[in-house]
């Protein structure tokens, strides 16, 4: 990418932050981003300083340190170059990028291949990561993958906060003895680790039934794909595709344990009238709790946004979003 050039960048940035602009905030988190299948995925929490996918690499991805990709196809991974160059081009710190170890070996080609035509570095961190293993982010941040079934290979991410808690029998004690119990070697916390967020990426509904996915299903949010809503694409052939379809969500209702729903990648058959209409229908018939209908006016008017249909399952006890 050429130096120099911030002015115009910055210019094109501003036209690009439209399509995040929006923010909702969801179990005290800010979520931010877009998604529309075979189009663009790019999420977004910046508090957490993290982004699951990275699309076309829309403008409020970069500000983000950490990238966990779920799999290499170009509505997800894309705009990876460019989220590499536009940091360098705003002096920014290389970012950590979070991949499958299946697929590191071709993004580290795909980087080189652009330092040959661009003349640039592309600095980052390049971590893969297979099923089940884990990665840091920050002493009480860690990021682990889990199995997610697609077409291609692919994988989800939970993050967990990690914290230290003083065990019971401390609790009570003088600072200055406690310390003192610290220096000389005593074990004085415990740690909590718990499932905050967890993306699916693209996925089949048998991740849902995958017993080792279980903190996916007990996250405080669970920002997972329903490509399809109603019957203009059968179960069989959201399968045939490798996505999920908004019935096998209903079907699995029981499962999940999730405070929050967040769901993405929406077919661009639906419309944002069908979101109107299914949440109209759906409020009236009493079936729904906390529903939240999320969506930009430049994202409905160049990707299209869905609706969803909530299990009273669900209803009960889980907030659900469309984004």
């Amino acid at each position: 990418m050429e130096t120099g050039t911030e002015d115009s960048e910055q210019a094109k940035d501003k036209e690009s932050s439209n399509k995040t602009k929006c923010v909702m905030n969801i179990q005290g988190y800010p979520v931010k981003g877009l998604s529309i299948a075979g189009h663009e995925t790019c999420i977004i929490f910046p508090s957490l300083n993290i982004a699951f996918d990275i699309g076309r690499c829309p403008h409020q991805a970069i500000q983000q340190d950490f990238l966990c990709i779920s799999h290499a196809h170009m509505d997800h991974i894309g705009g990876l170059p460019m989220y590499v160059a536009t940091r360098g081009l705003y002096r920014m710190k290389p970012p950590t990028i979070i991949v499958p170890t299946c697929i590191k070996a071709d993004v580290e080609q795909l980087f080189e291949v652009h330092r040959r035509m661009d003349q640039s570095e592309l600095k980052h961190n390049l971590i893969g990561l297979d099923v089940g293993e884990e990665f840091y982010l920050r002493k009480d941040l860690k990021v682990r993958a889990f199995q997610t079934y697609h077409v291609i290979p692919s994988q989800g991410y939970v993050v967990y906060s990690v914290k230290q808690k003083l065990k019971q029998e401390y609790i009570g004690l003088p600072g200055n003895e406690i310390k003192n119990l610290k220096l000389s070697g005593v074990e004085i916390t415990y740690t909590v680790i718990v499932p905050e967020i967890a993306f699916t990426g693209d996925t089949m509904s048998d991740f849902i039934v995958d017993q080792n996915n279980i903190d996916a299903l007990r996250s405080r949010i669970l920002v997972m794909e329903c490509t399809f809503v109603d019957n203009s694409v059968q179960v069989e052939g959201a399968r045939d595709y490798g996505h999920t379809h908004m019935s096998e969500i209903i079907g699995h209702g029981e499962r999940f344990e999730n405070k929050a729903i967040l769901l993405i990648h929406f077919s661009a058959r639906h419309t944002a009238e069908q979101v109107e209409f299914l949440h109209s229908q759906k409020v009236s018939d009493g079936n729904w709790s906390s529903v939240f209908l999320f969506w930009a006016p430049e994202c409905c008017c160049h990707f299209g946004v869905s609706g969803f249909m909530q299990p009273p399952l669900l209803a009960q006890k889980t907030e659900l979003v469309t984004l």
